[in-house]
């Protein structure tokens, strides 16, 4: 039944007998057509890719060899990437609009240089691996000091053990004191604020572009000449803390930030205090991005050179005491070694930097697994914790009420009830009460099937 205005247009029968241009479903009739493929890349992508790479080197070569008289490889590298991306262009515009083009072009740009950062990075890696590995492969360089051997011993002579337990003990220190304090510092300028927060933020990132030489000479002024009158240990993880803490409350400041406010609104709304609601909710929240933090600045302060330079000294025994004498660390024992112009002593150099990388690396897995996983990530103890924790709670509340905890009643009883046994009993356990629960037998709402 339609309801007509009376200004409504009349509807003449030719137009009643045209089809409606309404939209409508069509029938199943079970046919699916070809799926897809978003996966494989298609053949004339990577034909142009290909075409493209050859073709630019082809150029470049024919360039540098025939045509004119540039020499030079990295030039060759240049000019035979600018060639592939001009190449790139002309044969995607043969069956792209300009828009995909650009976007094409982009993307190469991008690979480019994710590939340029890969190859410097392992180059390097290689290199140090490849120059040091005539004295990592000798047990002795990591058991032995260089008390005993001079420029001239061979490589079974001789080692690094007292730069490796100087690094350690001077990052210890280090750490001890700039994780408590830059995340104390990032959580006072993300839940306090002020005018003075303000400060304290634009202090900090000014901080983070510090020469390593600055640093040094204030921690040399300040405290080896004015307090302990020595290089040590402990002046020169002082002068590594002023590295490490801008780069701490920086990374710990955006991180806190990115913490929902709905965590800490439900928190309050609980009744809880702030600082508890920091310590119960935001810190937890945020933990694996706090612990990049402490990475990035560990990384920074393991393999500063001049500030240690000017506030350790240099040594070739033990010394396990950081507040006297002088205590030597890798990237100060590396540059004591390169300068030298004895072959050995610069394998010496290198292999000491190549345990460097390898003692960085281990610092950055040890640092992933006290991290954990992310927020809301339990792993299988946690989650038969939580399940534990829930059982006690349901029999001290049972007991409270003088009731049995053994022959649960409710929907909510049965469900606390702790599983036995590992994960997999564990989810046998919960469909079965899944099973057991009751099902409406009318649509709802919440089950409209």
């Amino acid at each position: 039944m339609a309801i007509l205005a009376p200004d409504a247009p009349v509807v003449d029968a030719d137009d009643a007998a045209r089809p409606s241009r309404r939209t409508a479903i069509p029938e199943r009739t079970g046919h699916v057509g070809e799926r897809r493929d978003l996966r494989t890349v298609p053949f004339g992508d990577t034909f142009n890719v290909v075409g493209s790479a050859a073709a630019g080197i082809a150029l470049a070569t024919l360039l540098f060899g025939w045509l004119t008289p540039m020499t030079g490889i990295i030039g060759w590298l240049i000019v035979s990437f600018l060639c592939f991306l001009g190449i790139y262009a002309v044969l995607s515009s043969l069956r792209a609009d300009r828009l995909a083009v650009s976007e094409r072009i982009m993307t190469a740009l991008f690979y480019s240089a994710g590939v340029l950062l890969l190859s410097a990075l392992v180059f390097v890696i290689l290199f140090t691996v490849v120059r040091g590995f005539p004295a990592i492969t000798n047990l002795n360089f990591f058991v032995e000091t260089m008390k005993l051997a001079g420029p001239l011993d061979p490589l079974t002579m001789g080692g690094i053990a007292h730069a490796i337990v100087g690094t350690l003990i001077q990052i210890g220190i280090a750490l001890a004191i700039t994780i408590p304090l830059g995340i104390t510092t990032a959580v006072f300028l993300n839940e306090i604020g002020g005018p003075f927060a303000r400060f304290v933020r634009t202090i900090s990132d000014a901080m983070t572009a510090l020469p390593s030489i600055v640093a040094g000479l204030f921690v040399y002024a300040a405290v080896v000449t004015l307090i302990t009158n020595q290089r040590s240990g402990f002046a020169a993880s002082l002068a590594i803390s002023v590295m490490m803490l801008p780069i701490i409350i920086r990374a710990s400041d955006v991180v806190l930030r990115l913490v929902p406010h709905n965590l800490r609104e439900a928190s309050y709304a609980l009744g809880t205090s702030r600082w508890r609601t920091v310590w119960s909710v935001v810190l937890p929240t945020s933990r694996s991005g706090l612990v990049t933090a402490v990475i990035l600045g560990t990384a920074r302060g393991i393999g500063e050179t001049s500030p240690v330079l000017l506030t350790s000294g240099v040594t070739a025994g033990w010394n396990l005491n950081p507040f006297s004498g002088p205590m030597i660390s890798l990237p100060l024992q590396v540059f004591d070694f390169v300068k030298s112009p004895e072959p050995n002593m610069v394998a010496r150099g290198f292999g000491a930097a190549a345990t460097l990388v390898l003692l960085v690396l281990t610092l950055f897995i040890v640092a992933r697994l006290i991290g954990g996983k992310g927020p809301g990530q339990l792993s299988d103890r946690q989650r038969r914790a939580a399940a534990s924790a829930s059982a006690r709670d349901l029999q001290r509340i049972l007991a409270s009420q003088g009731r049995s905890p053994g022959n649960p009643v409710t929907r909510a009883e049965r469900r606390a009830q702790p599983p036995k046994g590992k994960p997999p009993r564990d989810l046998q356990w919960r469909l079965a009460q899944r099973a057991l629960a009751p099902r409406p037998d009318r649509p709802t709402e919440e089950n409209p099937s």
